[in-house]
This record gives C-alpha cells, structure tokens and sequence, in this order.
C-alpha cells in the first residue's frame, strides 16, 4: 500500500510551478484542490471537439455532448454508491445543493418543527437552515462540540425531539478536520423520522462515500474539492425523496408539460435540473472522479493520513504554536495559532516562502465565537502533499515566528 507521491504530483501541471521564486507549498487543498492533467484534458475535449447544448440538438455534437455529459452522472453514481443515476443532481456546488433542499424543506415545515446542525458548521450549512427556518416560523437547534473539536454525541442526541424535521451536519470539518461519525448520527437521527443532509464537501476527497451505507437521505458535496472545476457539484437524494421534493429552479428542462396557466415537471434528473447546465464543469467532475477511482484509494487514504498524523505531531512540539482542533479522528486539516502573531500577518509571511494557506475565520465564525478565537492559521493537506512540504510549512513559520517576534 505505497503510493509515490512524485509520480502523482506529475499529473498536476500547477504544482511545479513557483511563487516568488520559491517551489510551491500548496497547503490550501481545503479551500480548492489542484486539477489533474485528466480534468483539464476532458474541459479542453469538451470545448475543442463537441461544443454544444445537451438534450435538446437535434446534431452530433449535441449529442455528442450529452453522451460525455450525461456519462460524467454515472460518474459520479458510481463513486458515491447511488442506487439510480436520477438520484445525482448536478448544482453549482455544495452551498446550492443545501439551498435546493432548504427550499423545499419550507414548503414541508410547520410552525415549531425544528432542524438541527452542528457547533462545527461552515456558513453554507449554518446560514441557510437559519434563514429556512425563519421563514417557515421553525427552530433551529445546535448540537454542541467539545474542546477538542468533536461532535459531543449525547449533547446531539438531547437536541433530537419528535418535532425534529431534518439533521444537516458535516462529514468534516473544514476549519478543524473532524471526521464526524455519520454512520452513527444518521442511524441516531432516524429514530425520530428526520431527514438527515449530509454536507460532504470536504469529506468527498478524503476517504470512501458510500450512500446507501451511511443511510442520509441527502449528500452534498463541491467539484472543485475533488479534482474537478469550480462552479459545478451534486446533490444526491434517495429516489423516493427527490421524486417528491419541491422544486426550487424553474425554466427550462425541467418541465413536462406547459400551458399558460399552468405547469407540470418532469421526471428526476430533469425535474430539479433548471436551465441550461455548467455542461464542462460537470464532464470535469466526471473526469476527475474517473480518474481518482483508478488510482489505489487506500495508498492515497493511508497516505493523508500519515501526512496528518506528521503535521500534527510537528505542530504539537513547535514551541510558540497552539494546536486548535484536536479530535482524534481527524484528516486534512491543521489549524492553529502562533502566540503573538495574526494569523493573517502569519500568511502573508508564508506566502512571500512559497506556502500557501488560508488565514481567517474559515467561513465558520460561530464556531471560531465558541472556541474563543477570531479566527487560525490553516494548513489543509490532499494526496499529493509531500513530507517535505510539511517540514518546509515549519520551516516557514519559524521564519515568521522570527520575524514577528
């Protein structure tokens, strides 16, 4: 179960580039992966060979196409464990796909049902059951965390009630790396009849997602997280619920029938796929995840992991460092502070060394207000990070600890 790291990195044009003379330390996979030569490759063949509206040219390169496009559904069927093609909605990304269930979640609360999320949620799957649930007159509840970053799993059970309409929580972290249980907390939220939504962007690279395994009734999850383009992403729901869930876009492709009065929609995918699609994003998607399902998946995942459990360890003894977010089943993800130093003033050090992280509040203040910090450093690592890169991260941040000192 080796992986060679080198070989992998070659796949990836971007990464031999350099900044300000330096190699480049990609250390920002949280925020976006690097694309593989596959990806760019498909989006080139798109637009060079068949450019053309899908399912509606009566042409080869239409139908062309669709063909590459409709392909890229099945896809991601496969990467996911979908048991229909038509349970794969493509969105723009994550924060779409939670916003295509919460629109229709309004159409199905009362007055005083109640959803619930997490103390550790990004804004996209925070904000958008906020806003939902003030317009339905529902409450929103938060299951609490511990100090460490974890999901305090007696606290989310004491949240649940019979009046719990949907659970909505996040694969992992994207500010801490905490790998959430989610085999466990959606058989746990299933005992009261809710839906559970499942935000998977930052999980979706990170190990295997078997749908029908983990028993959510929504997964969410980004494009450009995987490999893949910005601007595209999926919403997978169990048939049965997507069959029936309101729509939210309307327009065109979505509909069956149309008089001037009155409209009728059209059967899943179609049905919740207004417009005209992001046609290249999705074939990149497609290709992406083609591409990472031919690769060893447990050499890549053992591989994050060690380059976790390095970074950590380094971070742990690095004097004048604190650790924030220690969950001990975590992946991807090192946030932290340096004693005396903004975070940002950290970043813009390690930029001018050739390292690239992220600084900031990590789109999660809430959860930054619970831990009592404005916001971290955060270093965010993928299957092609090296060892090397990890040593040159501290590398950095002793120059930076010696320059703001």
């Amino acid at each position: 179960m080796s992986l060679n790291v080198q070989a992998l990195r070659k796949q990836f044009p971007i990464l031999s580039r350099e900044v300000d003379g330096k190699p480049l330390v990609y250390l920002d996979n949280g925020a976006t992966t690097q694309k593989p030569q596959a990806v760019i490759d498909a989006i080139t063949g798109f637009y060079t060979e068949c450019n053309a509206n899908v399912h509606r040219g009566a042409h080869a390169l239409s139908d062309e196409s669709t063909r590459r496009y409709e392909a890229a559904r099945d896809s991601v069927k496969r990467f996911i464990n979908a048991a229909k093609r038509e349970e794969v909605i493509w969105t723009a990304g994550t924060t779409e796909s939670i916003n295509l269930v919460a629109n229709g979640l309004i159409q199905r609360m009362d007055k005083d049902d109640e959803v619930i999320v997490t103390e550790l949620e990004h804004h996209a799957n925070l904000v958008t059951w906020q806003q939902a649930c003030k317009k339905a007159g529902a409450k929103l509840k938060i299951a609490p965390i511990t100090e460490t970053g974890e999901l305090d799993i007696e606290g989310f059970k004491d949240q649940l009630s019979e009046r719990t309409r949907l659970v909505a929580f996040p694969h992992v972290s994207n500010a801490l790396g905490t790998v959430n249980p989610i085999v466990e907390l959606t058989r746990i939220a299933k005992t009261t009849g809710a839906w559970v939504l499942i935000d998977g962007a930052q999980g979706i690279a990170h190990g295997d997602v078997d749908v029908q395994a983990i028993g959510c009734d929504f997964y969410a999850f980004s494009g450009h997280k995987v490999f893949a383009p910005t601007g595209v992403g999926v919403l997978w729901g169990r048939f049965d619920v997507l069959n029936a869930w309101p729509v939210w876009l309307v327009g065109g492709e979505m509909i069956s029938d149309v008089e001037y009065q009155s409209a009728t929609w059209g059967e899943l995918p179609n049905r919740l796929e207004a417009g005209t699609p992001n046609i290249a994003g999705a074939i990149g998607l497609g290709a992406a995840l083609e591409w990472l399902m031919e690769q060893d998946l447990d050499a890549l995942k053992a591989h994050e992991q060690a380059i976790i459990d390095y970074a950590m360890q380094k971070g742990a003894e690095f004097d004048g460092l604190t650790l924030i977010g220690t969950a001990k089943n975590k992946i991807g993800v090192m946030s932290f502070l340096l004693d005396g130093a903004h975070p940002g003033d950290v970043g813009f050090i390690l930029d001018r060394q050739g390292v690239a992280i992220r600084t900031g509040d990590n789109c999660a203040q809430p959860l930054m207000k619970r831990l009592g910090i404005s916001g971290t450093a955060r270093a965010s690592f993928s299957i092609y990070t090296t060892f090397d890169e990890v040593d040159a991260l501290f590398a950095a941040l002793k120059k930076a600890q010696t320059m703001l000192a």
